[in-house]
């Protein structure tokens, strides 16, 4: 009996000893490849490569940009100009005729190095520098166009002028007042079934993406313009 037990003894040791042996055949963190970090909150200049409006474009659909200006980390270009990257159109919605702006939300998904090498990014707008009368009005980067009060105000003082001209012509002073009245009831008509401007940014755009959150990327896939001189 004793010697039952006493062979369980040693038996329960040699298991607890061969659980706690480290494997030779494990991989080590000291033998991972080392990676590069682009931090969040990154700002990358970007060029657009196509037209977006929110007069076409839908759900889903992809965007293409290019970067115009080099990104370096501790004198080495992590980012260099001409790099690919990829997004697409989250959020479209044109403007009402009576109230609602014009707006549309990008995200960008990943970037394209030229040798090829892609590397996953959360990215969103952060600034529109080269568009027209369209700014980003939240943090995820939504673009909206800006108002288009005094456009209507245009249309409607400018029906009201043409039908006091019109009304002066046909009854003198008084028909002046009344065809300015129906001029300008018929302006406030045509700028309330008047949609809203849309937002368009052309090719060749500027535009800012910020990185959303630490990405990783490969020193060893880099091009090799992108290492600093030793």
């Amino acid at each position: 009996m004793k010697s039952l037990v006493l062979c369980v003894l040693l038996a329960g040791m040699a298991a607890a000893q061969s659980t706690l042996t480290p494997n030779p055949a494990a991989p080590s963190l000291e033998g991972e490849k080392p990676m590069l970090t682009i931090p969040a909150g990154t700002r990358v200049p970007l060029r657009l490569k196509q037209a977006i409006s929110t007069k076409t474009a839908k759900e889903g659909d992809a965007v293409y940009a290019e970067t115009t200006f080099p990104f370096a980390l501790n004198d080495r270009i992590i980012i260099p100009p001409g790099t690919y990257v990829q997004g697409k159109i989250n959020h479209v919605k044109r403007g009402g005729r009576v109230k609602g702006r014009a707006e549309i939300l990008v995200h960008f998904t990943s970037m394209i190095y030229p040798s090829g090498y892609t590397v996953l990014l959360p990215g969103a707008l952060e600034n529109v520098p080269g568009a027209e009368k369209s700014t980003v009005k939240d943090s995820e980067g939504t673009i909206q166009q800006d108002r288009d009060t005094g456009k209507k105000a245009q249309t409607v003082a400018g029906t009201a002028t043409t039908g006091a001209v019109i009304g002066a012509l046909s009854g003198g002073g008084k028909g002046a007042g009344i065809g300015a009245g129906i001029g300008g009831a018929g302006g406030l008509a045509v700028a309330m079934l008047t949609r809203g401007s849309d937002v368009r940014l052309e090719p060749g755009t500027s535009i800012e993406m910020e990185i959303q959150r630490d990405v990783l990327v490969d020193p060893s896939r880099l091009p090799r313009s992108s290492h600093s001189q030793d």
